[in-house]
Order: C-alpha cells, then structure tokens, then sequence
C-alpha cells in the first residue's frame, strides 16, 4: 500500500466548497469517486485547504493511500479519465507515510484576481472580481506590507475551531498590476476563515480612499472587537499552492 501526493485544479464555480457534505457537489466527493471507479477502498482524502463554495485552486494537494500496481503517472491519466472537466490531477508522486497533505504543509500560497471596468465583462467576470472606479495602487501596497508577520487576525476571519487561535504568520503579500488585471497575493503559515477574502475587501476599500493604509496596522494590534463585514466574492479566489518541508 502506497501513499500518494497528488496536486489538483480546479474551478469551484460549480462546487459548495472542498469538504465532503451530504447530498452536496464537492470537490472531495467528486475526487474520491473517481478513485472509486479504479478500484480504491479507502475511507477518505485529505485536503491541504478547504476551500469555501465557488472558490478555486490551481495548486490544492490531497494525500490517500492506495494499492495502486502501475505508475504515478497511469494513476494521473486513470484519475483524468474519470473526472469531471471542472477538476483535473496535475500531478501524481510517491510520499512519506509521514506525510499529511494538511499537517505537514508549511505555508499556502493564495491569489486573488480583479480588473478594473465600468461594465462587465463576461470572458473575465467567472474568475475575477471587477472593481470601479480603479483604486490606488500605491495606497493597496502600503496595506499590503502591513500584514507582513505575526499578528492577530481576529477582525478578518474565525479559526477553523472553535476557541483556536486567530495568530497568523504572513511571509509575504504584494499586489501586480499589468494594466488589464490586478492580483493580490499572500502567503501564510495558515489562514483563517475568509481571512483573504476579507483582507481583499478591506484594501480595496484603502484603494478607493475610504479607509486608510494606517488602519491595517491598528486592527492587527488587537484594537478593534468587531470583524470587518466587507467580503470579496469567491470567484476571484484561487489556491495557488501549498508548501512543504524540502
């Protein structure tokens, strides 16, 4: 019996989120299905991150044990066959018996896409928030470099468990700008219950000039009780990867 890492994408447009529930389309259940149908017995997966409803993931990873007598790349092609055009495996190895796809992740890497328009636009709207007017994106980096390491971010989400910890440790956060689409991404230890999506909200609310870069610092001290109400939608979410000791 093997142990298996396998790297996924997916477009959460059609899915309520990662996590296995009754009579729900998840990503989990539709994974283990396919597994089902090339003669997997097991129990469950697990999932480096459990990505809310209509969220996406370019670089999601589960671990699953498997008596699989063919290559990790025959596994990749037999998974593909069986799954439906919104997931696809990207990659298929060998793991430690040790390894968990969450527990033994070290950071997540996460991304968020919006572009600037007064109108929609239908080729971009399923995968990107759109904003207007353009913020300031002077104003977004000063926010940005104010999330950078440890602090408590109990204004911009809940922890997976009741009672846990809201302390996160953010490596690094930046915005891009290539004119036509903007990207924030960050990098964490973890993060909390829409804790990016809040994050997003918040800055571009810096952005518009509605709130100011200062504040970002003054809620990460701890003072302020009230969570931030502001929430990005899910579709300009993606998971873009998970980290592991080398």
């Amino acid at each position: 019996m093997a142990h298996y890492k396998v790297i996924l994408a997916y477009d959460g447009t059609e899915f309520l989120g990662f996590q296995r529930q009754s009579e729900a389309r998840t990503v989990q259940a539709t994974v283990e299905s396919a597994l089902k149908k090339i003669g997997w017995s097991g129990v469950s997966i697990t999932g480096a991150g459990r990505t809310d409803t209509g969220v996406h993931a370019s670089g999601q990873v589960v671990g699953f044990d498997f008596d699989w007598s063919h290559s990790s790349d025959d596994l990749r092609d037999a998974l593909n066959a069986n799954l439906p055009q919104d997931v696809a495996v990207r990659s298929v190895e060998q793991a430690d018996n040790h390894f968990h796809a969450r527990f033994s992740a070290t950071a997540r890497c996460y991304q968020y896409q919006l572009f600037f328009g007064r109108v929609r636009n239908p080729l971009k709207e399923r995968y990107a928030w759109r904003v207007w007017p353009p913020f300031a994106m002077d104003l977004v980096d000063k926010a940005a470099a104010n999330l950078i390491g440890k602090h408590d971010f109990s204004a911009f989400g809940t922890p997976p468990q009741p009672g846990g910890s809201t302390v996160r440790e953010i490596l690094n956060a930046s915005w891009m700008n290539d004119e036509e689409n903007v990207t924030f991404e960050i990098l964490g230890n973890s993060f909390l219950y829409h804790m990016v999506r809040r994050l997003v909200s918040f800055q571009v609310e810096i952005g518009l000039e509605r709130r100011t870069p200062d504040e970002v610092e003054i809620l990460l001290n701890g003072d302020q009780e009230t969570m931030m109400q502001g929430l990005a939608p899910a579709k300009g979410l993606v998971l873009k990867e998970v980290r592991y000791p080398i």
